[in-house]
């Protein structure tokens, strides 16, 4: 009898400060074109996503400035630590994200970098609106008082 490992789903990398600068709308799970060695250096160090985004170009839907530590063991075949990933997304998906970025001037933010349940890398991309300032502020009043009324209830 052969028992079936259940793999959580491994965060590699987040963008924190995502939600606090944009109003996420819509998450959307993609697929992400890597090397052998990206996949090694993400499985040991991790990646960092915070300063990246994605865009479409070509009509293919890129990730953009993201950060893949070099693998010390790929000598020869290593990769370049900020190159430009292709991202993976159904059509009907690619159509829902043009219309969006085009029409309704939103963005493309990357959420998380993760392995899903079969080990395969996946990136969480939101479709967003840029946050103003009293937005920002409003956010932070608000998460403030649900702090504050929690600890309230709780001691009260």
């Amino acid at each position: 009898m052969t028992s079936k490992k259940i793999l959580s789903r491994k965060s590699l990398a987040e963008n924190r400060k995502a939600r606090f600068n944009y109003d996420i709308e819509s998450n959307i799970e993609c697929g992400i074109v890597l090397y052998g060695s990206e996949v090694k250096s993400l499985r040991l160090n991790g990646g960092n996503i915070a300063e990246s985004y994605a865009n479409i170009e070509e009509e293919e839907l890129w990730l953009i400035n993201s950060y893949i530590p070099l693998y010390t063991q790929a000598k020869n075949f290593g990769h370049e630590e900020r190159r430009k990933r292709k991202l993976l997304v159904n059509k009907k998906e690619h159509n829902k994200i043009a219309v969006n970025i085009g029409r309704e001037r939103m963005t493309l933010v990357p959420l998380k970098l993760y392995f899903n349940e079969k080990g395969k890398v996946k990136v969480l991309v939101g479709i967003a609106k840029g946050k103003k300032i009293v937005d920002k502020r409003e956010t932070e009043k608000r998460r403030d008082w649900q702090r504050e009324k929690a600890r309230l209830l709780k001691n009260g």
